[in-house]
């Protein structure tokens, strides 16, 4: 995809969704650092059902370390891999009091250093929070940008890198939420609905499926 095509490609994403933003709910940047290690494997509904009880009892890092693990366990259980999610969890409680005063640290290299927190998670976490311009790649931007012709990529770090490069200066901050928002309603995995995408004539993904 060429320069122009790409400036109108978010050009158009950006008039449908001025404000995009993530579908995981919060109050604060250890809420959302939680929120987003959980919705590994997971979705932002069953994280956002899961998290409603805990987050209204659980604000602060050590408020997770005296709920517990098997306290946070209850909570979680409707989530996938929910056992080494709630240790983790406790895990990057703990490196947070013990080594950051409580405080979630405001870069990449700090961030990856908390237990179930990879880079992907850190870039959501500095995108959200932060204000930083990231480009948190999961499975639905991945298929996004290599079937578009956007940002492709044979691993999720070769399509950040892409994006990285791509992605015009308007469009920066809001770009990978407008791209898990396409995979996630528009362009899906198995039956993409190319009759009703705003981009499909900037699209290489060929042929193109019809409504049905």
């Amino acid at each position: 995809m060429n320069k122009a095509d790409t400036f109108e490609f978010f050009r158009r994403l950006a008039e449908d969704n001025p404000a995009p933003e993530t579908e995981l709910l919060y109050g604060n940047a250890f809420q959302l650092v939680v929120a987003v290690a959980l919705s590994a494997q997971a979705t932002d509904v069953g994280v956002n059902k899961a998290t409603h009880a805990l987050f209204a009892k659980v604000e602060t890092p050590q408020q997770m370390l005296d709920l517990g693990e098997d306290g946070l366990k209850q909570h979680i259980k409707t989530i996938g891999l929910f056992n080494s999610k709630a240790k983790n969890v406790i895990a990057l409680s703990r490196l947070l009091v013990d080594e950051f005063g409580g405080a979630v640290p405001a870069t990449r290299e700090e961030l990856v250093r908390l237990p179930g927190v990879g880079r992907k998670t850190a870039n959501v976490v500095l995108n959200c929070w932060f204000g930083q311009e990231t480009f948190a790649v999961d499975t639905h931007i991945f298929r996004v940008g290599n079937r578009t012709g956007l940002a492709k990529g044979k691993n999720p770090d070769q399509v950040e890198a892409k994006l990285e490069k791509a992605v015009p200066a308007p469009f920066r901050m809001g770009a990978h939420h407008w791209l898990i928002l396409h995979g996630r309603y528009i362009c899906k995995a198995r039956t993409p609905e190319c009759w009703r995408c705003p981009v499909a004539d900037l699209c290489a993904f060929k042929p193109k499926s019809g409504k049905k």
